[in-house]
């Protein structure tokens, strides 16, 4: 073997790098598991709602040691932003797309105002946006552009003073156009980057927030999150920008104090507050200040914990830990806490700032509130706003206002100057900046905030004013909640079945291949490590598709390994010293792995392109798995090969029991094909009737609604629930899922009409159905419920209308433009039009039996057979399966053309079939072990998925040996087509020319 040292190396550096990735993951998981086990011996079952105490426990312990070394200088925080990320459906948490409205977007830059031509176009756009998923604004412009006369620049529409010194009315609409389109991009940028700010503020680690091309639809993951009303709110509410006068932080000391005084009496159970002890107390809360916190002493001699002043004259009140935010926050808002506050400041609002993430610490600012609790200036009198430099080069913050803002803004700045004040920018209860006024009343309305900013800073307070202007609405137009306990019991299942395959797997090569087994074993296992530790680098998410991607990489990596020793097997029977057959055996092996690993690869690549979240990591893993496998299958493998080979050792690459298994199969595959061709023939057609009468199970991915995974205390009939929510919602189907006790509940009640409380409706109208079956149950209980919650939701899925059809429509373009690729990339290989066609009919064939089996079997064999996102992932990977087999065989068919020159086709074609044999068997065996083992140890919301790839396995298996490669022969007219050959008379069997 050449260049066997940089083989080593770089399997030595890639193993290394691996686990240095992994390691953070481990770090992480080892520290959590502490906190856990801290948090269970602190708060004993016995207490009250301990569930939510415990959560508390662990994450005050997992912010206190957050900066010291775990092991060789890493911290936990370091290792959080560096470990494999769970996705949802393993650590439970929300997922959901965000809809932004661009037409608010649009009429906000029009000013509000109603020009005819302006509201058709709108509504036109509205109407074609429900089955499209075009750009809007591209739809908009085209329908404006169809209505005669109409003029973008017009006085009515965008010709206004917020856009005065970009549009001039000698304009046209494509000149207008081009003024627009970065408009909305920038105020779409906005609405993101307020989302984030929140998700930020909810407290939420590794949050994934992601603006989805220029659609108007941001993407958000929030695993771990539990409280879903609250992070719908987050979500959907418009951003509230707002100035506030400032009052001075210093007045507001002892209120905190006292307020410290009586928080710390109620919980020794002391019911009289000690005011009058507050002064004693000043000196002993900021002892502490320049030194981490006790996270016990801060919970019970001063649950208030101070740890800075603010500076004289100034809004700040004091600085606390970033930790402790939370539960101060919930003390200050205590009515009785509240009522310590002077006769004279009971209106105050005592706001929190942006939390300094170098310090962990976080200020609290003193607000001059109102009786009516409304700001003096809104944030929707802004027109512009943008990062700037002032005249010594420092980066500052301008903002425009309109005429009703500037008035304002007038006599605002006046009083400030006048009372030395500073005005608070608020958004969404958030102090982001409290200037001084210095330079005196200002008027025009146009301001210049300077202060200790970075470029990066000034740019985000820019943002966050653009956002105050932004009227956009936004929906939730899909969303997934999944329970933590339906996340650990999926990692649970996920780790069983992934260990069953790779034993199962690693006990078969061993019995086939014998020593040569064990060594493929060893480089299955670097190529698990190296998976993970790729995952891990790359900062990917693991979801149970992605682990099921791995467990089926297993199975398609011993593949390569298979080829291989099936190859020397051969050159070691043709008699060839075991030398030259190793070396043969790899280089004639070598053409079929690339082929067979590209055209599985490219179907990964189709699925990442068209899926979203779990199948989109379903097919990174793939992808990745299919990179390794080859290395390791190539490289690790012949390097142990080698190793042993060089010492004069024989290699026999099978076992006493496994030595003549498949060996000389001589039958007539070619001659069989009628026999195929009339199964095959009913089994479509059978397929294709049982599609036309009955149909599919269509999921809520692609006709929309709400789905909700329901668990029961005791075994339930699916029938007689799916009844009585009939009788609630007009349309409802409950079916069971996994186990008796638990149900998948569909309804696309008021799907064509959402409003903004619908899920809130739907899941009150779910429990009052359903409470009967679970009487000790409440609604909170049954929405949320626990971290052990044994009984109610613990998962649901949204689907908006829109985001269905665009779903169903991308499903689409997947499967066939996965078709269209291989056919070119098979055309390419073999530069005969033949052997494409073969592989395309026999993967078409393939995907009409598997969509027939579903259709047919669907609510028989009790799993969720429903066709969603999860399953057009299977077909597309059953089509890369299909033609990875039907590739190695005609691989093999065009080296036979080639070697054998002197048979005719006929012969050459089952030649070549009965040589690759052992290979397809073994292959599809070891895929089958894999897949068996997921489906009957894994999850139950991949078992669908899985089966669809069992039946896909088998019935590829079948059609690239009595499909594929019998089109490919009976369109062949002249051997010569295909391999460029001398032409020879093919007289074995009359049907060969069609």
């Amino acid at each position: 073997m050449q260049n066997k040292g940089l083989v080593r190396l770089f399997a030595i550096l890639f193993g290394l790098v691996s686990i240095y990735q992994l390691s953070f993951t481990y770090f992480t998981w080892k520290t959590e598991n502490d906190a856990k086990a801290f948090a269970t011996a602190k708060v004993t079952e016995t207490t009250e709602d301990y569930n939510a105490l415990r959560e508390v426990a662990e994450r005050r312990y997992l912010d206190s040691i957050g900066n010291e070394p775990i092991a060789v200088g890493i911290t936990y925080n370091d290792a959080k932003d560096k470990e494999l990320n769970k996705g949802l459906d393993l650590k439970g948490g929300i997922n959901a797309i965000l809809q932004i409205s661009v037409r608010d977007i649009l009429e906000g830059l029009a000013s509000k105002k109603k020009s005819p031509a302006f509201t058709q176009a709108l509504d036109a756009t509205d109407k074609r946006m429900e089955n499209s998923s075009d750009d809007y604004l591209d739809v908009f412009f085209e329908e404006f552009n169809n209505i005669p006369d109409s003029r973008l620049a017009s006085s009515d529409i965008f010709l206004n003073r917020q856009l005065s010194d970009d549009i001039q009315a000698d304009m046209d609409n494509a000149a207008v156009e081009g003024v627009i389109r970065p408009r909305v991009t920038e105020l779409l940028k906005s609405a993101n980057d307020v989302i984030r700010k929140r998700i930020d503020k909810f407290g939420v680690t590794q949050p994934n927030i992601q603006q989805l091309g220029e659609s108007g639809r941001i993407l958000v993951e929030l695993p771990g999150a539990k409280d879903i009303e609250r992070v719908k709110d987050l979500l959907t509410q418009t951003a509230k920008l707002e100035f506030w006068f400032t009052e001075d932080g210093q007045d507001y000391l002892q209120f905190i104090f006292e307020a410290n005084e009586y928080v710390k009496s109620q919980q020794k159970g002391d019911t009289e507050v000690a005011a009058e002890n507050a002064d004693d107390t000043i000196n002993a809360l900021l002892e502490n200040n320049d030194s981490e916190p006790n996270e016990e002493e801060a919970s019970t001699d001063n649950p208030i914990n101070v740890v800075g002043m603010g500076y004289q004259g100034g809004p700040i009140v004091a600085i606390f830990n970033a930790s402790d935010q939370e539960n101060i926050d919930g003390y200050l808002k205590d009515p009785k806490v509240r009522a310590l506050l002077p006769a004279d400041k009971r209106y105050t609002k005592l706001l929190w700032g942006v939390p300094d993430t170098e310090t962990n610490t976080v200020e609290l600012y003193a607000i001059r509130g109102t009786r009516t609790n409304v700001a003096p200036l809104q944030g929707d009198v802004i027109t512009d706003a943008a990062q700037s430099f002032n005249l010594q080069n420092q980066p500052v913050v301008t903002m425009q206002m309109n005429g009703v803002g500037a008035k304002k803004w007038l006599e605002m700045t006046t009083e400030a100057s006048k009372s030395r004040d500073q005005i608070a920018v608020v958004l969404d209860n958030v102090v982001y900046s409290a200037p001084g006024i210095n330079s005196g009343p200002i008027e025009g309305g146009r301001s210049e905030i300077s202060g200790s900013f970075t470029v990066q800073g000034a740019q985000d307070l820019a943002n966050v004013l653009l956002a105050g202007k932004l009227p956009a609405r936004s929906e939730i137009i899909q969303s997934e909640v999944v329970g933590p306990s339906l996340g650990q019991e999926a990692i649970d299942s996920g780790i069983m079945s992934f260990l069953i395959a790779l034993g199962l797997v690693i006990v078969w090569m061993i019995f086939y291949y014998g020593r040569a087994g064990l060594y493929a074993d060893i480089a299955l296992l670097v190529n698990l490590l190296l998976i993970f530790g790729i995952l891990a680098g790359l900062g990917a998410v693991l979801t149970l598709p992605g682990i099921a991607g791995i467990v089926l990489t297993i199975g398609i990596s011993v593949d390569a390994n298979v080829l291989i020793f099936e190859r020397i097997r051969e050159e070691l029977a043709a008699g060839k010293a075991q030398a030259i057959a190793i070396k043969d055996g790899f280089s004639n092996a070598l053409s079929s792995i690339i082929d067979a690993n590209v055209t599985t690869f490219l179907t990964g690549v189709i699925l990442y392109v068209f899926g979203t979240g779990p199948i989109q990591g379903f097919a990174t893993t793939l992808m990745i798995g299919i990179a390794t496998s080859l290395f390791t299958a190539i490289g690790i493998t012949r390097l142990f090969i080698a190793g042993y080979e060089k010492n004069g050792k024989s290699l026999d690459f099978s076992t006493g029991l496994t030595k003549n298994w498949f060996r000389n199969v001589n039958m007539d595959f070619l001659g069989k094909r009628k026999m195929a061709y009339v199964i095959s023939g009913i089994l479509v057609i059978g397929s294709l009737a049982a599609l036309f009468t009955k149909g599919l199970d269509a999921g809520i991915d692609f006709t929309g609604g709400n789905t909700y995974t329901v668990r029961f205390a005791q075994d339930m009939n699916a029938s007689q629930v799916s009844s009585e929510l009939t009788e609630v919602f007009g349309s409802a189907e409950a079916k069971t899922y996994g186990t008796d006790n638990q149900l998948k509940i569909s309804t696309n009640y008021a799907n064509s009409n959402p409003g903004p409380n619908v899920d809130s409706e739907i899941q009150e109208k779910l429990y009052a159905a359903l409470a009967k079956y679970m009487p000790d149950t409440t609604y909170e209980q049954f929405v949320e419920g626990a971290d052990d919650k044994q009984v109610g939701i613990l998962s649901s899925l949204k689907v908006g209308p829109t985001i269905a059809d665009d779903i169903l429509r991308g499903s689409i373009f997947a499967v066939l433009g996965s078709l269209l690729v291989v056919f070119l990339y098979i055309l390419f290989r073999f530069k005969r039009w033949q052997f494409s066609l073969g592989a395309v009919v026999a993967a078409f064939h393939d995907v009409i039996i598997v969509l027939g089996f579903f259709s047919v079997f669907s609510g028989l064999l009790g799993i969720n057979m429903e066709i969603d996102q999860a399953f057009i992932a299977a077909i597309l990977t059953v089509i890369g399966y299909s033609l990875n087999d039907t590739v190695v065989v005609f691989d093999r068919i065009r080296e036979f053309l080639g070697i054998h020159r002197e048979w005719d086709m006929y012969k050459t074609i089952n030649a070549a079939i009965s040589s690759t044999i052992s290979r397809t068997l073994n292959t599809s065996f070891t895929t089958l072990i894999v897949l068996l083992a997921i489906f009957i140890f894994g999850a139950d919301s991949i078992r669908g998925l899985i089966l669809a790839l069992i039946i896909g396995v088998i019935v590829g298996t079948y059609s690239s040996v009595f499909i594929a490669t019998p089109l490919m022969y009976q369109s062949t007219k002249d051997r010569n087509k295909l391999g460029g050959f001398d032409p020879q008379d093919d007289d074995t069997d009359e049907d060969v020319v069609v």
